[in-house]
């Protein structure tokens, strides 16, 4: 494996200049100026990532990344912790709203077991063939009694990440959506988010799936215990991973790396996954540039960390799913944004006066 920072040295900005070239020629299509709005900002941004005039979506994937999270005995979720694995098998299996999803936009679903509890049979399960198990752990600790992971087992989940986006990379993925599942993950992505970003614990904890009024008021105090408990360095986005974060969470920062190392456009989901962004964007700003924001979850908080990102999301339809339902839906309109900026004539191509 890479280490770290030889990743992280490796990752450069998108050049602003072919952006500018890709706006140029945005000016001449047979159109009036800007008329299919953000499309054309994501074709360009596209075209940045690229380096190139002729952007191109041939293979599309989604990596979900799956661990299981201590601190879930302390009663921040509606869900039992049975729940991650019995969903990681419906992923394999196809039957999950990833599934469904992604078999609409054309992307191949692909399952890291990161860090789950117990070490599943998935032979007679048709799909089994997609699920990768790199367990840095057998879930975190309990970040209440101190903290989540070693540094150690954080820069691993960072570099399975990598090296797991990298693999789909070289087989010729060329657009990649993050995705999660783990059961209780929205407390450590609320911690991840209350640190990065310096938002109020009020206004990044929310219900996850579902949890009551005297349940949310539990959970906003078990984020404060973790930090208070830890005092993870906001400067550190390594030393946020691993006090309070997850597996999975690593997995999708790592992934993230992956695309801007490499020159790939990555579409983030929901709430965990832009967690997983924000720790990716705390070890290398650059990374910014290659993300797309999939969504806006209805999860409170998840239009904080979009803002302290600078990243406006492509769509906002109320879902709170995760699984990476957000990004494989926004792929389409990528997909779409790719085809207008190509097909789309310019006023002299289609042999009309110039406006």
């Amino acid at each position: 494996m890479m280490k770290l920072v030889e990743i992280i040295d490796g990752i450069r900005p998108v050049d602003p200049g072919w952006i500018q070239k890709a706006r140029e020629r945005t000016t001449q299509l047979v159109m009036p100026t800007r008329a299919l709005g953000r499309l054309h900002e994501i074709s360009e941004r596209l075209c940045g990532i690229q380096q190139t005039l002729e952007p191109r979506i041939k293979k599309k994937a989604i990596l979900v990344m799956a661990a299981d999270h201590g601190v879930v005995t302390e009663g921040v979720s509606a869900y039992p912790q049975e729940v991650t694995p019995a969903m990681v098998q419906t992923f394999l299996a196809g039957g999950a709203g990833i599934n469904a999803i992604s078999r609409q936009v054309g992307a191949d679903v692909w399952v890291v077991d990161v860090g789950i509890i117990p070490r599943l049979d998935v032979s007679n399960i048709p799909g089994a063939d997609r699920l990768i198990v790199e367990k840095v752990g057998h879930g975190t600790a309990n970040f209440t009694r101190g903290p989540a992971m070693s540094r150690q087992d954080a820069e691993k989940a960072l570099q399975i990440g990598f090296e797991q986006a990298t693999r789909l990379i070289e087989d010729g993925a060329d657009l990649l959506g993050t995705g999660d599942m783990g059961i209780g993950n929205t407390t450590p992505s609320a911690a991840i988010g209350a640190i990065l970003c310096g938002a109020s614990l009020d206004a990044i904890v929310g219900r996850g799936t579902g949890i009551d009024e005297a349940g949310l008021a539990r959970k906003r105090d078990i984020v404060r215990q973790g930090i208070e408990a830890n005092t993870p360095n906001p400067e550190d986005g390594l030393d946020v991973l691993a006090k309070v974060g997850g597996f999975e969470i690593g997995g999708i920062a790592g992934t993230i790396l992956a695309g801007a190392y490499h020159r790939r456009a990555l579409v983030v989901d929901g709430f965990i996954s832009t967690a997983g962004a924000l720790i990716a964007r705390a070890l290398c700003p650059n990374v910014s540039d290659y993300v797309f924001a999939g969504h806006c979850s209805a999860e409170a908080g998840h239009r904080i960390m979009l803002k302290h990102l600078g990243l406006a999301p492509i769509l906002d339809l109320g879902m709170r799913l995760g699984e990476g339902t957000g990004a494989a839906l926004a792929m389409g309109v990528i997909e779409g944004a790719v085809r207008m900026f190509k097909e789309v004539l310019t006023f002299k191509e289609a042999g009309v006066a110039n406006k």
